[in-house]
Parts: C-alpha cells; sequence; structure tokens
C-alpha cells in the first residue's frame, strides 16, 4: 500500500533490476503503437494490410480446400458443404465481430493511453468469446434436425447425412476459431499484423495437407469424405490458436495477459458489444441471406444450392483481401481519432476507398473473363458449369459497389457509429436481396435470381455516401486540424 501510495504521489519507489527491465520494455513496446499516429499514412495503410490481406485470404483457403477436395469426392459431399456454410459466417460473425468491437475499443484507449482499459478490454474480450462459444455448442447438438430445416423433401438423404456430421464437428469445436479471433484483433490493435499472418497460414498449410488424407483414405486411413473434412478444419483452427496464444504472450507487451486479469467488468463488456453487436448483426444479416437464397435455389434443384455454394467460396478471394484492408483501417482511424488527428484519420478513409474499389474491380474482371475455369476447380458437372458462368458474370457486376460501402464500414466502426454498417446490411441483404430473388425466381427462373445482388448492393453504397456524409458533419468536421 505505501508502495502504491508513493506511485500515485509521483514518488518513484526503489526497484529491483528485473522489475525495471520490465517496466522498460513494457514502455518501449507500448511506443511501437504509438506509430498508428505517427507512422505516414500511406505505408502504414499498406504495411498493416498486406499481411491481414494475405491472412484473411488464407483463412478463406479453409473452406475452399475443403469444398475443391469435396468437390473431387462427391458432389452430395460438396453441396452438403454448402448448405452448412450459413452457419459457418454465423460462427464468424460472432467471432470476428466480437473481436473487432475489442479491437476498435483497444486501439481508442491505447491512442489516449489508456493502457490500464485497454489491459481490461483485452481480458474482457476472451469472456465474451466463450459465451459465444456456447451459443454453437448448442447449435451443433442440433445439427441433424437443422439440415432437415435446411433442405427439401426430395433431398438426397446423403447430403443430409454429411451435412449433419460437417456441422456438428465444426460447431463443437469452434471455440479454437472464436479465441484464434481475439488474439489476431489484439495483435492489430496494437499493429503488430504480421503475426496475424503466419497464424493463418500455419493452420491453412495443416489443413490443406491434412484434408485430402482424411477425405479420401490415405494412408491406411479409412476414407471419411465431409466428416475427414471437417476434422481438418478444426485441427488447423486449433494450431492456429495455439500460435495466437505464443504470439500474444511473447510480443504483445502492449497487453499484460494473466488468467488472473480475466474477471468480468460490465462496463467494458457493455462498450464492447456496443461496437460488436452491429458488427455481429452486420455479418450475422450474411448468414440469414445464405440461408434464405438456399432455400429459394433448393425449389429449383440442389445443384442450384451447390452453384451458390461454389461462387460463395470463390467471391471469397475477393472479398478477404478487402476485408483485410478494411480490418486494417479500423485500428488506425480509432487510434487517431483517440490522438484528435483529424488529417490523418481522413487520408485513412480517403485510401482505403481507393484501394477498396480497385480490388473489387479485378475482381469483377476475373469473374468475367475465367468463369469456367474457376468453376472447373471444384470439378463441376457441364450443367453446374453453365449455370455458374451466368451466375459470376452477373453477381460479380456489384464488386465495385461493395468495395466503397465495406471501406466506408471501417470508418463506422472505429468511429463508434457501426449501427450505421448494420443498416446498411439489414437493407442489403434482407430487404431487398430476398425479396428481389423470390420474386425474380418466380418470374424469370434460376438464372434471373442472380440479378438481386447487383440491385442489393446499388442500395448499400448510396446509404454508405449518405452516412459517409452525416459522420463528417457531426464528427469528423469537429474535430481539431492538424
Amino acid at each position: 500500500m505505501k508502495d502504491k501510495g508513493n506511485r500515485e504521489n509521483g514518488i518513484d519507489t526503489e526497484r529491483s533490476p528485473q522489475e525495471e527491465e520490465i517496466r522498460e520494455e513494457r514502455t518501449q513496446m507500448k511506443r511501437d503503437s504509438d506509430r498508428l499516429g505517427t507512422a505516414p499514412v500511406h505505408p502504414l495503410l499498406l504495411r498493416m494490410s498486406a499481411p491481414l490481406a494475405v491472412s484473411m485470404f488464407v483463412m478463406a483457403l479453409y473452406n475452399i480446400v475443403d469444398s475443391i477436395y469435396l468437390g473431387h469426392y462427391s458432389t452430395e459431399a460438396l453441396t452438403a458443404v454448402s448448405y452448412c456454410f450459413p452457419f459457418q459466417n454465423l460462427n464468424v460473425a460472432f467471432g470476428i465481430g466480437t473481436a473487432v468491437g475489442m479491437s476498435a475499443l483497444l486501439s481508442r484507449y491505447l491512442g489516449a493511453k489508456q493502457y490500464d482499459k485497454a489491459d481490461k478490454v483485452a481480458h474482457n474480450g476472451f469472456i465474451l468469446a466463450c459465451i459465444n462459444y456456447i451459443i454453437f455448442f448448442t447449435i451443433g447438438c442440433f445439427a441433424e434436425p437443422i439440415m432437415r430445416l435446411m433442405t427439401t423433401d426430395s433431398t438426397n438423404a446423403q447430403i443430409i447425412a454429411d451435412g449433419t456430421i460437417y456441422l456438428r464437428i465444426t460447431q463443437w469445436l469452434s471455440i479454437a476459431p472464436m479465441i484464434q479471433s481475439m488474439f489476431e484483433r489484439l495483435l492489430q490493435g496494437t499493429g503488430k499484423t504480421n503475426y496475424i499472418f503466419y497464424m493463418q497460414i500455419a493452420g491453412t498449410v495443416f489443413n490443406a495437407i491434412v484434408d485430402p488424407i482424411l477425405i479420401f483414405g490415405f494412408f491406411g486411413l479409412p476414407a471419411m469424405g465431409a466428416k475427414g473434412a471437417a476434422m481438418a478444419t478444426v485441427f488447423g483452427q486449433i494450431l492456429g490458436c495455439i500460435l495466437g496464444i505464443t504470439f500474444n504472450r511473447k510480443f504483445n507487451k502492449e497487453i499484460e495477459l494473466s488468467i488472473r486479469k480475466v474477471r468480468p467488468h460490465w462496463q467494458t463488456m457493455k462498450d464492447i458489444y456496443r461496437i460488436a453487436i452491429p458488427s455481429i448483426v452486420l455479418q450475422s444479416v450474411g448468414a440469414v441471406m445464405t440461408f434464405s437464397i438456399n432455400r429459394i435455389l433448393s425449389m429449383f434443384s440442389d445443384l442450384a444450392v451447390a452453384t451458390f455454394g461454389v461462387y460463395f467460396k470463390l467471391q471469397s478471394f475477393v472479398f478477404m483481401p478487402l476485408f483485410g484492408m478494411n480490418n486494417a483501417s479500423v485500428p488506425i482511424i480509432a487510434y487517431n481519432y483517440g490522438a484528435d488527428r483529424k488529417d490523418r484519420l481522413e487520408e485513412t478513409m480517403r485510401l482505403g476507398v481507393r484501394y477498396g474499389i480497385s480490388v473489387m474491380s479485378v475482381g469483377t474482371v476475373l469473374f468475367w473473363l475465367f468463369p469456367e475455369q474457376l468453376m472447373a476447380l471444384f470439378s463441376a458437372p457441364p450443367e453446374m458449369v453453365s449455370m455458374g458462368v451466368v451466375a459470376l458474370h452477373i453477381i460479380s457486376l456489384n464488386f465495385p459497389f461493395a468495395g466503397y460501402a465495406i471501406m466506408r464500414g471501417a470508418a463506422f466502426q472505429a468511429l463508434g457509429k457501426s449501427v450505421y454498417s448494420m443498416n446498411i446490411s439489414l437493407v442489403r441483404q434482407l430487404l431487398i436481396i430476398i425479396p428481389c430473388a423470390f420474386i425474380f425466381a418466380k418470374i424469370g427462373g434460376v438464372n434471373m435470381v442472380w440479378w438481386a445482388f447487383p440491385c442489393a448492393e446499388v442500395a448499400g453504397m448510396t446509404m454508405s455516401v449518405l452516412y459517409t456524409r452525416r459522420i463528417r458533419r457531426d464528427i469528423i468536421s469537429k474535430m481539431t486540424p492538424r
């Protein structure tokens, strides 16, 4: 108590050499996060985005690799995984959404030099991750009735069986990606994004190696199909989680992680969820949309569902790098908002939109030039290839509009206005795309359904423009220019 009193009164008590070394190390590492407010914005954004973009791209390979191998194994297994995709999206929505809320709040406290509050944010984030896991463990317990709800009476029984085992395994062991997301965002919040890449690449490479062994039954193992794909996926996620623990404890000294500090602090959890819930809803709406589109497409055939599933795997190659740029922008904007650096905040927003539209425009060109080759990756039968070419051509028209909206979403999250992104997502993926898809299916058949996506993205970009004007007027214009 005496030492504490002396520190509060500015009197530095005598420390041992070991204590002084730890103190100096922590002080130096805290200075590392200051580069979010001092380094030139353009190279800083690229440097932080590159490992995040690659890691998000690599993360997308989990489902893509599963689907490619399963496409060679059987069309039924590929279709089963497509039916499970909405719940995998929902899992990601809760995991990453909560982690993004933690990261944005963490960066804001670091920018304001409030390190004790930053520590508290980090530890309460893990409590919320465990709460999220309970939800998805419960979903795994009801895998079979969920699969029957998502399919029709005419669905192949093997599709239901494969989907049940895949969904059950991935949800029961979803604690690993939940915790991994938290460790990734802790590294992101302090600017150490290169370690995120190492975590992601290790898990994905492991998954890619183990996948064919378990799916096809190499080295004397039985062929497990969809079950093997699920097991390879969760094993890779567990490896990534272990590396996340190691990297944070060894290199992330801005945050002093300790089991003893994991104690509920209701105000901190409330503040995290104030940012996270709109982000969770934003991504969860995508799962609802996918579920609804699958139901609409199932009126035509299971092959139409599989085609939509393949599209989603392919579009991950385009969207995941964009999400990496989005996630890199959030801590830079949040830090400079906390530090009252208007010039750096606006420059980050401007560059983010420029890169976002550029990346997505490249994606549109690729989907138009090489649709047959992309579909061939999944050993799609001729009828599926024909359907997929039309889908890729039409849906990819929305990519540039999505690039603008997603990069503006980074600013909404960082400035505490994640509800704007939530509203945009609700309009795009519920109020417009689902009714349009249903109507188009009735009047024009399966190929007409794909036009619902461009319609929705145009509406989303329009709302993003309007909300951007609002945050400029209500928040950015009131900051002090430097």
